[in-house]
């Protein structure tokens, strides 16, 4: 999936111009296009730590921070390709910073933590169970 040059193949090896939402969408942070610009517009997505358009043009070298669920990734663009590949094709076009990384092993750690003293639960609650539940919330709110 290169070229001769060494780059991917697609468009982004022949004139090195992709659009912001279509290098997420071939990185493989998200499944489609149109998630890539949803997020892009709802600003869970920084280009050099700023907030960009989805026509953005992606640069090599830019510090890109994605927001997916509880993870905030940092990253830096080492290639350029507009057509989505396999996930190994994927991951060679961007590196993630250590710093990233850290903070995000260590929000994990602390979910993980924080999940083990939550009471859970052995089973859902019966019928005469919720009716009590039921009963109770509107005492509450009345």
């Amino acid at each position: 999936m290169k070229t001769t040059d060494g780059a991917p193949a697609g468009k982004a090896g022949l004139d090195n111009k992709v659009r912001l939402d279509k290098w997420l969408w071939a990185a493989r942070f998200f499944k489609t296009r149109s998630l890539a610009k949803q997020a892009i517009d709802g600003g869970k997505v920084h280009y050099n730590e700023q907030r960009s358009k989805v026509s953005k043009d992606v640069e090599i070298g830019a510090l890109l921070r994605i927001r997916q669920g509880y993870d905030e990734l940092e990253i830096e663009v080492i290639a350029l390709s507009d057509q989505r590949a396999g996930a190994p094709q994927a991951r060679l076009l961007y590196n993630e910073t250590p710093a990233s990384i850290a903070r995000r092993e260590q929000a994990a750690a602390e979910r993980k933590a924080f999940a083990g003293s939550a009471p859970i639960s052995p089973e859902r609650p019966d019928k005469k169970q919720r009716r009590l539940l039921h009963r109770f919330k509107q005492e509450l709110f009345e």
